[in-house]
C-alpha cells in the first residue's frame, strides 16, 4: 500500500506543479513563447517527485512508465494496475484541486491545462506519433538510467531534464502529454473537447511506453 499512495503523492506533485505553472502562472497565454518555462515546470515537477517518493515507489508517475517497466521484466505483474490507478487518482487529485483554486478567480477558468492539439496545423496522425516517438524516448532514459548497471544518484534529474527537453520540441505539435496521467485530470475539468481528444493522449504515451519496455528487454543496450 505504501507504493502506491508513494504514487498518488508523485503524480500530484508532477500534475499539479506542471498545470499551474500553466494555468495560474499564465504560461498557457504565452505559447509559444513560453514553452520553455512550461517544459522546465514539468521536468521539476518530475525531480521533485522522483526525490520525494522515488525511494518509495520507484516514482514512475506515468503509466507509461509502469508499462514499460513491466514489459521490460523489472516490474512484477501485480502491481501494474495498482500504479497506474495510483497515478490516475494522483492527477485527479490535482487537478481537482487546481479547479477549486481557479474557483475563487475574477476570471472564469473553463481549461485546466487539458493536452490538445490545432487541429488545423497538425493531423490526428502527426500527433499521435509525436506522443509514441516523444514517450518512447522517454521511457528509454528512465530505464537506462535506473537501471541496476547505471544506477545514478542524479537519475531523477537527468529524467527531470529530458522530459523537459522533450517539451520543448513537441508542445508546438501534441502538447507533449507523454503521460495518461497527466492528460486524464486535467480533461476531467476542461470540457467535451478535451475529453474528446483524450483516447490519443491514453493510447499513445502507452504505445510508446510498451515499445521501450520490449526494446529493453531483448537487452540490446546490456540495462541490467
Amino acid at each position: 500500500m505504501k507504493k502506491y499512495l508513494a504514487e498518488v503523492l508523485g503524480t500530484f506533485l508532477l500534475v499539479f506543479i506542471g498545470t499551474a505553472s500553466v494555468v495560474l502562472g499564465n504560461l498557457g497565454t504565452a505559447l509559444p513563447v513560453a514553452q520553455e518555462a512550461i517544459g522546465l515546470a514539468f521536468g521539476i515537477g518530475v525531480i521533485a517527485a522522483a526525490y520525494a517518493v522515488g525511494p518509495i515507489s520507484g516514482a514512475h508517475l506515468n503509466p507509461a512508465v509502469t508499462v514499460g517497466a513491466f514489459l521490460s521484466g523489472r516490474m512484477p505483474a501485480g502491481d501494474v494496475v495498482g500504479y497506474i490507478i495510483a497515478q490516475i487518482i494522483g492527477g485527479i487529485i490535482a487537478s481537482l484541486l487546481l479547479v477549486v483554486i481557479c474557483s475563487g478567480s475574477a476570471s472564469p477558468v473553463t481549461n485546466y491545462a487539458a493536452s490538445g492539439w490545432d487541429a488545423a496545423k497538425w493531423s490526428t496522425t502527426s500527433v499521435f506519433l509525436a506522443e509514441v516517438i516523444a514517450t518512447f524516448t522517454f521511457v528509454t532514459v528512465i530505464l537506462g538510467v535506473t537501471a541496476s548497471k547505471h544506477s545514478t544518484a542524479f537519475a531523477g534529474l537527468v529524467i527531470g531534464l529530458t522530459l523537459a527537453a522533450l517539451h520543448l520540441g513537441f508542445i508546438p505539435i501534441s502538447g507533449s502529454s507523454l503521460n495518461p496521467a497527466r492528460s486524464i485530470g486535467p480533461a476531467l475539468f476542461s470540457g467535451s473537447e478535451a475529453l474528446g481528444a483524450l483516447w490519443l493522449y491514453i493510447a499513445a504515451p502507452l504505445v510508446g511506453g510498451a515499445i521501450a519496455g520490449v526494446v529493453a528487454r531483448t537487452r540490446t543496450f546490456e540495462l541490467e
